[in-house]
């Protein structure tokens, strides 16, 4: 698979994560995964697209202005790595932290298996505790 078509693959997934509000989420997904896909951010912690897709409209809702804006596309095999930066600014509290206005920007990486032309399995990292830091003012 060559970089533009691995583009080409998980862009979908990325513009759903973009201002996920003001977007058909549901079908950028459902577009790009297939309906077995499954995403893990590490043991135990697992969705399926169905529960992502809810969990995107949340984060639209509580961050309206959340953008997840791809930096680097890598191709291994049938993998996709791509690494990206998410930022936002929480219309009330966050994970704790109570709203102040603050936005924050933080690096994710996450690595899509793909078969068929579609993504089948996400693991993938957010650096929530940067994010936590800086909404805190630290």
């Amino acid at each position: 698979m060559n970089h533009e078509t691995a583009r080409s693959i998980v862009q979908p997934f990325y513009d759903a994560l973009t201002r996920p509000a003001e977007k058909d989420v549901a079908r950028l997904v459902t577009g790009a995964a297939l309906p077995t896909w499954t995403s893990i951010a590490g043991p135990g912690a697992q969705k399926t697209r169905e529960q992502f897709i809810a969990q995107v409209a949340g984060f639209g809702q509580l961050i309206p202005d959340l953008a997840w804006t791809i930096e680097e596309v890598l191709v291994a095999g049938d993998r996709i790595v791509v690494r990206s930066t998410a930022t936002g600014t929480p219309a009330r509290d966050f994970m704790g932290v109570p709203h102040g206005g603050r936005s924050f920007s933080i690096m994710t990486i996450d690595i899509h298996t793909i078969v068929e032309g579609k993504l089948a399995v996400a693991h993938h990292v957010e650096d929530w505790a940067s994010a936590l830091r800086q909404l805190a003012g630290r």
